[in-house]
């Protein structure tokens, strides 16, 4: 919980509430997957400000809680198409390679974190609805430096067919908003995975984020793992190639295509 004088809490909205509106362009529409339709993506001004230097005065991600069973029952929500598992460990992690055009991208996949997604991640990845598939989209500006991938049809509208709930640190901000002041941005670490949504509470499906730098977002999106350090020079040259700055939402198409072969 933060406490503040009067004074410090004027400080804080002079900083923070102008990033904020930035930071609401730039992840507004971050992924605008559907169950049954294409969304269409929205026309928003593109993000101009610049965060501060010194990315350490904002929030970070809180503990990961303790699990309370070493299973969990999973709600995945759609019509047609193969659902995950219904039941996800909340033990242990899960390692896999992102096999690239650019090369091997090491992934962990942290169970206790977000099992739910842990489980759709990792039974998207054996069934190979991942192969094939391009990071569409690269964000480059200090504060948002990331790929968005894991969307079949490379627009930022397609899924796997399905949604399932939000999961670390989304429930904790959440149960922090509603008792006392909560920053409009968070600061996600470098290296960090965290799912895309469609800017709905519960909208999670298969696209992902890969950050390349310490980024402050919305508390909004799952963080079920990271990129393991073999990984990060490999997205760091690719990405130093930038992008055709074509998105509406900051960012474009890499210069330097992403296209996930396979993953194991």
């Amino acid at each position: 919980m933060i406490h503040t004088t009067y004074r410090g809490f004027a400080f804080r909205l002079r900083v923070v509430v102008p990033l904020f509106l930035a930071i609401a362009a730039f992840v507004s529409g971050c992924s605008h997957e559907t169950e049954s339709s294409t969304a269409t993506v929205t026309e928003v001004a593109k993000p101009r400000s610049a965060p501060p230097q010194d990315l350490s005065i904002y929030r970070g991600l809180p503990d990961v809680p303790a699990p309370t069973a070493p299973t969990v029952t999973c709600d995945y929500v759609g019509r047609g198409g193969t659902l995950p598992p219904s039941s996800a460990s909340t033990v242990g992690i899960a390692e896999l390679i992102l096999d690239t055009s650019i090369g091997a991208i090491p992934l962990v996949l942290d169970r206790t974190q977000a099992p739910c997604t842990v489980n759709s991640f990792v039974d998207l990845a054996r069934r190979g609805f991942y192969d094939g598939t391009s990071c569409h989209r690269l964000a480059t500006d200090p504060g948002g430096q990331l790929y968005q991938c894991g969307d079949p049809t490379g627009t930022g509208s397609g899924g796997p067919g399905y949604t399932f709930a939000d999961e670390y640190p989304v429930p904790q901000f959440a149960e922090e908003a509603a008792t006392s002041y909560l920053p409009p941005a968070v600061l996600y670490p470098r290296g960090t995975i965290a799912m895309a949504n469609a800017g709905l509470k519960n909208s999670n499906g298969s696209q992902f984020f890969l950050l390349l730098g310490d980024s402050l977002l919305r508390p909004d999106f799952t963080a079920f793992g990271r990129i393991a350090d073999a990984g990060m020079p490999v997205l760091d040259a690719a990405a130093a190639h930038g992008h055709d700055d074509s998105s509406p939402l900051g960012g474009g198409v890499p210069v330097t295509p992403l296209v996930i072969g396979t993953i194991r």
